[in-house]
């Protein structure tokens, strides 16, 4: 029997060994490209659900806004007509005052002597005045008879004459010294609101000095400017469509914490010019005020319906997007794949945008989503119901 072969150890078969691993190394990658090769590739992801809606063919009204200020219907300044120390005020600060309502009363004691010192001028003029109708009266027979002079009889009428414009002096007097003595009582001249106090008690006020205002809120004024250009626009579109009618433009007001006043308005009337350095013209419109909860001072935004858009077509605004300066509208077509249609914008009205161009009656828009779609993507589109309908304006 021949004799066999020594076994082969770690340490005496080194290279061999390395040749080994070697080749388990190539084996691991291999497999593992094997494996893959067997695999099927991954879904492509399903269409983007999307929102749509209809776009909408109406008559819209066309709203313009302007900013606005309000003022009193009637801002009586309250002024003092004579002068004197305040002695005492007879209202509340903010307070609604009546016309006739005791505001101010100033120290009327110098006016009170001076007032019976013309009607004690008054009596001394009349007495005069009857003392030379007698002596007329007595002096005409006998200048007849001849038993006095035309000359004394002369005298007496002339005396007569002079004696009635003195007493017309002395009563006009008085009357002045009745105003003066009347207007250390300052009275409201109208009902209003009244304001903060000027003057105070115990201040030594002068003729023409400003105690208060008050102010006729109910109702109260709006002046708003237009621009020439508008208003040019606006009064003849007005002249066209209604010729000679004396009909005036609703207003609407919107309060400073953009809630609607619940009180409708209208355009009273338009300046007599428009002001060089702005090139606006003022309008002025009057709003019922009940409650008095407007007031002099306040800043509100103006909106009057200007024009009635025939056959205008319609979007929301959250579907229109800007892009590089250009405004776009996603369209799905009847193949639910994405076509972006540039559009000419016009007014809005409300939540919705009028188009101008780009857009056809009917055409299905992307109104919630319009994010993530893009150009010849195909969508899943749901529909989101109509566009809501534009209340028609109030022609009452």
């Amino acid at each position: 029997m021949p004799p066999r072969e020594p076994r082969r150890t770690f340490a005496s078969t080194g290279r061999s060994t390395s040749r080994g691993w070697a080749r388990s190394a190539l084996r691991v990658p291999l497999l593992a490209i094997a494996l893959g090769c067997g695999t099927s590739e991954a879904p492509p992801p399903p269409p983007p659900a999307v929102v749509v809606a209809p776009v909408m063919r109406q008559n819209v009204p066309i709203e313009s806004e302007w900013v606005g200020t309000l003022d009193g219907f009637i801002d009586a300044k309250i002024q003092a007509r004579v002068s004197g120390h305040l002695l005492s005020r007879g209202y509340l600060e903010g307070t609604f005052v009546k016309k006739g309502d005791l505001l101010f009363e100033i120290d009327p004691r110098t006016y009170q002597a001076a007032y019976e010192q013309a009607r004690g001028q008054v009596g001394r003029a009349e007495a005069i005045l009857r003392q030379s109708n007698i002596n007329v009266a007595r002096y005409t027979p006998l200048a007849k008879e001849g038993a006095v002079s035309q000359q004394e009889l002369d005298n007496a009428l002339q005396l007569r004459d002079a004696n009635t414009a003195n007493l017309a002096s002395a009563r006009a007097t008085l009357e002045q010294a009745k105003l003066n003595l009347d207007w250390t009582r300052v009275i409201s001249p109208i009902d209003g609101i009244a304001g903060i106090a000027i003057a105070q008690v115990g201040d030594l006020v002068q003729q023409n000095t400003e105690l208060t205002t008050v102010s006729q809120v109910d109702p109260i004024k709006v002046r708003f400017p237009v621009s020439e250009r508008e208003y040019i626009r606006l009064a003849t579109e007005r002249q066209n469509r209604q010729p000679g009618s004396a009909e005036k433009v609703k207003l609407t007001l919107v309060l400073a914490d953009g809630s609607t006043f619940a009180q409708s308005g209208e355009a009273t009337f338009a300046n007599r010019q428009v002001d060089p350095r702005t090139g606006t013209i003022l309008i002025e419109g009057a709003f019922p005020n009940p409650g008095n909860l407007l007031r002099p001072g306040q800043y509100a935004k103006v909106r009057a319906v200007v024009n009635q858009r025939s056959d205008a077509l319609l979007v929301p605004q959250r579907a229109v997007v800007e892009l590089q300066g250009s405004q776009q509208v996603a369209v799905v077509g009847a193949d639910d794949k994405v076509v972006m249609k540039v559009v000419k914008t016009g007014p809005k009205v409300g939540s919705l945008w009028v188009i101008d161009e780009g857009l056809a009656p009917g055409d299905r828009i992307v109104v919630e989503g319009v994010q993530k779609v893009r150009g010849g993507m195909t969508v899943n589109p749901t529909a989101g119901g109509d566009t809501p309908a534009v209340a028609a304006p109030d022609a009452s």
